[in-house]
């Protein structure tokens, strides 16, 4: 690990503390809430906001906490980019190695070489009025790393990009962040974003860390509601005994053998909605109401609300064919095999 941190930083009403560790090379993304501490996280890396006792950052085993903004080998990615308005894309990345001692030809040649790396080598002379989203997007990390920085820090790269540029420049990022060798942390509210860039995910909720893994690991175990509705999951927590899985009085049948506390998990789309008791009485059965209908991609998602609350996704044909309807009594089901469960 090149990066080993204990972030604290304490305000009234809220505490961050934050363990993590980023190996050369690797790309660890925080994800979380609004109000988690990500922000704060990423600005204490960056040395623009400080810790409080018990905190430090070390950056390739040496300490980083005590050095001033300015002086810590870090890039940056703003959000907006921050590029300045009067300067030209090639004048733009060529700031930091300027502000790094380097003389002005010297810098340029550094910058037109960034630039090219980047795909905008024949837009040097460009400002930043006349880029688009995705060119701003790159010059803003073609500055990052000219100053050979060995933390990137990245905070919502593509939040201000649009769907179909947002695509496009988020494989581009992904290649340039494959060939740099320090640290990478990413700050986004996009799970898409974290999953594609991210080799390693730091999930934060209220100043603390509540899960962490690979995306994979992440996206099949989700531990708390939030991450739950970011992978798209239906989660509860309770008591399993064997192949059931008690959760609020309501047992649930699942695959597999488990004891003690257990997560129970499984996916809107294998929530089967039935007008009135079907036959047969297929397990995890229960009666609900809905609460809210909304389109959801090319589905149509269902708020249920009974002995335990559920998304459901159908298709729009359903709809029409069970005649949905807010405030609706409805049955639900979801088979066995279509659950998850893991130890709590």
């Amino acid at each position: 690990m090149i990066l080993d941190t204990r972030l604290v930083v304490t305000r009234p009403g809220f505490t961050l503390d934050l363990e993590l560790q980023v190996a050369a090379g690797q790309v660890v993304a925080l994800l979380g809430p609004n109000g988690a501490g990500k922000s704060t996280a990423l600005r204490a890396l960056a040395g623009l906001t400080g810790l409080s006792d018990g905190g430090h950052i070390t950056l390739d085993d040496r300490p980083l906490h005590t050095l001033a903004a300015d002086s810590r080998p870090i890039g940056m990615v703003f959000q907006d980019y921050l590029l300045f308005p009067h300067l030209s894309a090639l004048d733009n990345v060529a700031f930091g190695p300027r502000c790094r001692g380097e003389g002005k030809a010297d810098a340029r040649r550094t910058a037109a070489a960034w630039l090219q790396r980047v795909g905008l080598g024949d837009h040097a002379a460009v400002r930043p009025r006349h880029l688009s989203g995705g060119q701003a997007q790159r010059v803003a990390l073609a500055r990052a790393l000219a100053v050979r920085p060995r933390l990137l820090l990245l905070d919502e790269p593509l939040a201000a990009l649009d769907a179909h540029t947002r695509l496009e420049i988020r494989s581009r990022l992904r290649r340039h962040l494959a060939d740099f060798d320090g640290a990478t942390v990413l700050v986004t509210h996009d799970p898409l974003d974290a999953m594609v860039l991210a080799d390693r995910l730091v999930v934060i909720e209220n100043g603390a860390v509540v899960q962490q893994g690979t995306p994979g690991e992440v996206a099949r175990r989700p531990r708390t509601d939030y991450v739950a509705r970011l992978v798209g999951l239906n989660l509860y927590r309770g008591h399993a005994r064997d192949q059931q899985v008690t959760v609020d009085d309501v047992p649930f049948s699942v695959a597999g053998h488990l004891e003690g506390p257990a997560f129970v998990a499984f996916s809107p789309s294998a929530v089967a909605l039935y007008r009135s008791r079907p036959d047969g009485s297929p397990r995890n059965l229960w009666q609900a109401r809905i609460e809210g209908i909304e389109r959801h991609g090319d589905n149509i998602r269902i708020h249920l609300d009974g002995p335990i609350t559920a998304f459901a996704d159908v298709t729009p044909a359903a709809v029409a064919d069970l005649d949905l309807a807010f405030g609706q009594q409805i049955w639900a089901s979801v088979k066995a095999t279509e659950t998850h469960a893991y130890p709590a």
